[in-house]
């Protein structure tokens, strides 16, 4: 009991003697952070978005003539020797004409001197989550235009395409601001310990003079680290969670984003964000006084 309440009188006196820089360690971590925390928390909603909209994505192979049961049968014995797949539909010349004769409403009326089977004949697939990989979808575009009769197959190509590689940019950005995160919160705090040390040497040396223990002295400074990590970590994800809130305050209802739900983090990431905060502070910290106490 003697042992931590001495420890945390230390940490105390510590933070009190260094408080300008301990501020300054403690905000530079929360905006490393916020930073990380920001570009995953996108990440996150847009693997969401994607999954959601994925679930509409279909290929259609438009054909030169409108098969028969036969022909469709061998159709769909071709399409799904590729891989399994959800749903195979055949639209014939005048189901297309009556689609786009709907999708028309009220202009339908320039339809009236039209023949009924302008419209070419063509087959929606619908791939299973397997498949929906931008790679994958690829492959199976590629092979759909193979069949019989294709003249042409499109899945909105250069959508996907976009949306794929603005995912694999932010994943790269994700682990540029990890890598962030991890060297800031432990150089910093190491810095911040060794200036702490260098302030505070001739008396370090003395303890270590009269018998105090390793862990007696390293304890005040793991502990600092400790504090930094943990209120830099709840700084930078409440400053997000407020950059959240007024965000999706402001774009609720707005055309494309009213289609979507935007959601923060579960309780288990933020845990895992503040407990590696804490981790990494402590193991700059526990750097610092290793070299000092070898010396």
């Amino acid at each position: 009991m003697n042992f931590w309440l001495a420890v945390i009188r230390q940490t105390g006196r510590n933070l009190r003697q260094t408080w300008t820089t301990q501020l300054i360690t403690c905000l530079t971590v929360s905006l490393s952070v916020l930073i990380f925390s920001f570009f995953y928390l996108i990440y996150l909603n847009m693997l969401s978005v994607g999954d959601k909209l994925s679930d509409n994505l279909h290929l259609v192979v438009y054909l030169e003539d409108e098969p028969g049961p036969e022909m469709q049968e061998q159709l769909r014995l071709k399409i799904t020797q590729f891989d399994q797949v959800e749903k195979i539909r055949f639209i014939s010349k005048e189901e297309a004409y009556n689609r786009f004769a709907k999708q028309l409403g009220d202009n339908r009326e320039i339809l009236t001197d039209m023949p009924t089977d302008f419209l070419p004949a063509s087959i929606e697939v619908v791939p299973l989550r397997t498949l929906r990989s931008l790679r994958q979808v690829k492959l199976f575009s590629e092979y759909l235009a193979t069949l019989p009769g294709s003249q042409k197959v499109q899945y909105g190509q250069q959508w996907v395409e976009r949306f794929y590689s603005f995912i694999q940019l932010l994943s790269i950005i994700v682990l540029l601001s990890g890598s962030l995160l991890i060297l800031t919160a432990t150089f910093m705090v190491a810095s911040t310990i060794r200036l702490t040390i260098f302030g505070r040497q001739e008396e370090l040396e003395l303890l270590k003079l009269v018998g105090a223990t390793n862990s007696y002295i390293r304890t005040p400074f793991l502990l600092e680290g400790l504090l930094q990590g943990l209120a830099g970590a709840l700084l930078g994800l409440s400053a997000l969670y407020t950059l959240f809130q007024w965000t999706t305050h402001h774009i609720s209802g707005a055309g494309f984003f009213n289609l979507l739900s935007f959601t923060f983090f579960p309780f288990t990431i933020i845990s895992t964000i503040v407990l590696l905060s804490i981790i990494l502070c402590a193991v700059g910290s526990y750097a610092s006084m290793q070299k000092f106490l070898r010396v």
